[in-house]
């Protein structure tokens, strides 16, 4: 019983700090967080590809964000080439539609964790993110094209 009356006595501190204001000014506000994403190693992203495959109101559009060099070596079926390091790199995914599902990776997973931010600013809905990069998938030995 004692148990219940702490509590009760708490809540009211408690819900003060579901309201939020903003920071006073000069004072910089929280960043926000990076967008919902799906992170997954090459296997299951693998997976999740040839899954959503079989439902074209599902299919997943494959953004690699490495340079046209490093795609042009060899990439992932079907992918879409996105240079990270472009200078229209905002422009070209502001063209893409934002409520598709997008697997985006570059190399190792650098330049597309850095992308996740630029995808979430510009409202894509679902994304989800190759941990590990290309050299994951050929190092599980998934399939390439060039």
């Amino acid at each position: 019983m004692k148990t219940v009356s702490t509590a009760l006595l708490c809540l009211p501190l408690l819900l003060t700090g579901v309201h939020a204001e903003p920071p006073p000014p000069g004072v910089p506000a929280p960043e926000k967080a990076a967008p919902a994403v799906t992170h997954l190693k090459a296997p299951e992203a693998a997976k999740a590809i040839e899954t959503a495959a079989k439902d074209p109101a599902k299919a997943i559009t494959v953004l690699d964000v490495r340079t046209p060099e490093e795609f042009a070596s060899g990439h992932l079926k079907g992918a879409k080439n996105v240079d990270f390091n472009g200078d229209d790199f905002e422009k070209q995914l502001s063209t893409l539609d934002r409520s598709k599902t997008y697997l985006v990776h570059c190399a190792a997973g650098g330049r597309s964790t850095r992308s996740l931010k630029l995808l979430d600013k510009l409202g894509f809905k679902s994304v989800i993110h190759l941990d590990e990069g290309y050299k994951g998938w050929t190092a599980a030995g998934l399939p390439v094209e060039k």
